[in-house]
């Protein structure tokens, strides 16, 4: 990973770098990835948290020592997701795609911190305790959006707000060159039988890669 990082670093290669330090997405119906996350942290001495997963820090900082004097910031992003609270007031799952298609889940809530590279830690064990700390803003984030008992201030981050909707006039030019494409190669037989052997063997091609790389 190091090496992979340097060599953009060397190259000058423009680009942002997302790291998810939970390992995993969190969902509540993981029962014991939750448990073993939770035991984690108690068993390290770190405060127990509610809506997030304990962060691991060896990728984060061997990411941010090998890009400390490319970066400029670090952008701390917390996602929420209205409409995934039973009516026993338990957390569900995220939405699949299909379910936001379908307005299970009416808005999307993203919170971004802006944090300056020289705020960020550079020795890895206080980077631990900053990492962690990062998250415990990020769960006392979502136990207000989840759980405050005043409904004025649940479903929203606090702060001010942009709304950005997704309109169909942004979204209906890729559907239709993509199922214009689509529409062309399912016109003709061979067509037909490159999309079948495209789907079939990219599929078992990327779960052979993903297993060796594994």
């Amino acid at each position: 990973m190091r090496q992979k990082l340097l060599s953009y670093v060397s190259a000058g290669t423009p680009m942002y770098l997302v790291i998810f330090p939970e390992g995993t997405r969190y969902n509540p119906e993981l029962t014991k990835v939750i448990s073993a996350s939770q035991t984690f942290a108690a068993q390290e001495g770190l405060p127990v948290l509610k809506h997030v997963l304990t962060p691991r820090v060896k990728a984060t900082h061997i990411a941010f020592d090998s890009m400390k004097n490319y970066l400029d910031a670090v952008y701390d992003v917390t996602v929420a997701f209205e409409g995934t609270v039973d009516d026993k007031g338990q957390r569900k799952e995220a939405p699949s795609m299909v379910e936001f298609l379908c307005k299970d889940c009416p808005k999307i809530h993203i919170h971004v911190a802006r944090i300056d590279k020289k705020d960020v830690p550079g020795e890895r064990d206080f980077m631990r305790r900053w990492l962690h700390e990062r998250f415990e803003i990020k769960d006392k984030l979502l136990i207000e959006f989840y759980d405050s008992p005043d409904p004025d201030r649940r479903n929203r981050f606090p702060g001010e707000s942009v709304s950005s909707k997704l309109s169909l006039r942004k979204t209906l030019p890729s559907l239709l060159v993509l199922s214009g494409l689509t529409a062309g190669m399912l016109a003709t037989e061979a067509g037909r039988k490159l999309y079948v052997k495209t789907w079939l063997y990219g599929t078992l091609l990327g779960c052979l890669w993903v297993s060796i790389k594994a």
